[in-house]
């Protein structure tokens, strides 16, 4: 443990004012002037999160690799920028933070939310089927974290990362066994992240939501939904919006010493024991 005069001496150059010279909590919750970009905003809880941080005032830029975004719009009815880019292909990360360039000329956050989860028994996995996973659900992340931050170094303000993990990072369930160890290493990836770029001013942190519900869900998985209302303390499933405030909450300044933490949004199912 270094002494306190020599911790102070490295303290981040980033600093806020005086608390109280704070502004209230409702400016502070404000993202109005800050351009984040979402990936895998085309489906349900990106768009979620791409309509709670639009709804706080942020300009989104929506990434898909094909679905259209034209659902999503600002407040005055246009139309949110938007990059298609298959993200397992190595340039697309780059390409995406370019485009929020061109577009907006600047950076301030990025909701890594683009993932794809099929169905495998873990023990039957191939090596194709393993390296999709990685290479969508991890790796893609690294590279746009690391083209994202490289931008915000450049602009000298800082800014907020989110990777959107998943519960089943911290307990992987029948025919997931490769997605849960893909969200496993985001939350730590988060972890490690913070660490780099903190001297930046960039906080880096992450979200791992419990099951979201989506149109169809009931009927498509009746016995599952029904085991999690059972399960969830809060006697419910999640939504789009709720993932979606977390990301509003930590792409903000009320969350300005906070990086490198896991926010589990699950309904409290966690708490519950599986043996």
């Amino acid at each position: 443990m270094q002494p306190m005069a020599e911790r102070d001496e490295l303290a981040p150059q980033y600093e806020l004012a005086p608390q109280d010279k704070l502004p209230p909590p409702d400016e502070l919750i404000r993202l109005d002037g800050r351009v984040i970009v979402v990936t895998g905003a085309g489906g349900g809880i990106g768009t979620g999160i791409a309509r709670r941080l639009m709804a706080a005032g942020a300009t989104v830029v929506a990434h898909t690799r094909s679905s259209p975004t034209d659902h999503l719009v600002d407040a005055d009815g246009h139309p949110v920028t938007s990059v298609q880019a298959d993200l397992a292909k190595p340039d697309a990360p780059q390409r995406v933070v370019d485009a929020a360039l061109t577009e907006c000329g600047r950076i301030d956050g990025l909701v890594n939310n683009a993932a794809i989860q099929p169905l495998v028994h873990f023990a039957e996995l191939s090596d194709a089927e393993w390296a999709e996973m990685i290479d969508v659900n991890l790796t893609a992340v690294h590279r746009l974290t690391h083209a994202a931050a490289a931008a915000m170094r450049a602009q000298g303000s800082g800014g907020s990362m989110v990777h959107i993990a998943s519960i089943e990072g911290h307990q992987p369930t029948d025919l997931h066994g490769h997605y849960a160890v893909a969200k496993a290493g985001l939350v730590m990836h988060a972890r490690a992240a913070a660490g780099a770029y903190g001297p930046d001013g960039i906080r880096v942190n992450s979200i791992s939501p419990g099951l979201i519900d989506r149109p169809g869900l009931a009927d498509d998985w009746p016995e599952g939904v029904a085991r999690w209302h059972a399960a969830a303390p809060l006697g419910r499933l999640g939504t789009a919006a709720d993932v979606g405030d977390a990301c509003v909450f930590l792409c903000s300044d009320l969350a300005r010493w906070i990086t490198g933490v896991d926010l589990v949004v699950d309904g409290g199912v966690l708490t519950r024991p599986t043996w």
